[in-house]
């Protein structure tokens, strides 16, 4: 895939705690926060965007690393290497990201919820919805504490690493918020989904056995077996909804993905 050169997206700044990110925004009705995964803001993930724009919502990108619109698969694997190195390893240092310790929320959190709630000022309705993937796959379940956040997907949240068993058996969330998603969850009907691949290292089986015991049914757990991924990704199967995305009628990954973009119009476009 081509570098993507994001001229169908508008691009204004947004500034929380002294800290100013450039945000892309697509669409008009009510906001969708897609935070992408690393290295960067991918062709793959500006057309996940679309797709949200595409059902009727404001898809809002924040660019948190790397450079927006940019194939690193696309220019050979030392070209690629490079990149992911220069976008991933900035960013794993930054201590916006909690890479190892359990029981903690990102701090980068913090500027994701500022940005939700502008946000819902600026496009109204009931509420906004979030995608986190990857690295950034738990912001939106951390999100969830704000009332306004009413649709929380977490595709193949990959953090703290999993080194350990209790590292395995949490999310980057701290025991505090995750006390009132889970509130919400049980006092407000907060639906959550989650997607993997069963073999993806990056998330392991205890981490989704840790949802489901902490959410109960709230927790929508989607887990693919490896035949469901895109044969043709650059990478091994990871990414349900942009690199692994098989987009055709049937495929298991364009059923979540449909999963996801309902999850929208429910709560957000039909509430």
């Amino acid at each position: 895939m081509a570098d993507d050169d994001l001229q169908d997206f508008e691009r204004s700044t947004f500034t929380h705690e002294a800290k100013t990110r450039v945000v892309f925004r697509r669409g008009a009705g009510l906001a969708v926060i897609v935070i992408t995964e690393m290295p960067g803001i991918s062709p793959q993930v500006l057309d996940f965007a679309r797709r949200v724009a595409g059902i009727g919502c404001t898809a809002v990108v924040p660019d948190l690393f790397g450079r927006a619109g940019y194939d690193c698969f696309g220019h050979g694997r030392l070209k690629a290497a490079t990149y992911l190195a220069s976008s991933i390893v900035p960013a794993c240092i930054s201590r916006e990201f909690t890479i190892l310790a359990t029981g903690k929320t990102s701090p980068l959190v913090s500027w994701l919820r500022a940005l939700a709630a502008a946000e819902h000022d600026r496009c109204g309705g009931p509420g906004v919805g979030a995608v986190g993937m990857c690295a950034t796959g738990g912001f939106a379940l951390a999100m969830a504490v704000d009332d306004r956040m009413l649709a929380p997907v977490l595709s193949q949240p990959s953090l703290p690493a999993g080194l350990t068993r209790k590292q395995r058996r949490s999310i980057d969330i701290s025991p505090a918020d995750l006390d009132i998603v889970k509130h919400r969850c049980a006092a407000q009907g907060l639906q959550v989904i989650g997607l993997r691949f069963t073999s993806d290292r990056f998330v392991p089986d205890e981490r989704f056995a840790f949802l489901k015991e902490q959410l109960g049914d709230a927790f929508v757990a989607v887990e693919l077996g490896d035949e469901a991924a895109n044969p043709d990704a650059p990478i091994k199967a990871h990414s349900v909804l942009t690199h692994h995305l098989i987009d055709a009628a049937g495929e298991p990954t364009r059923d979540a993905l449909d999963l996801v973009l309902d999850l929208f119009r429910t709560r957000l476009l039909y509430a």
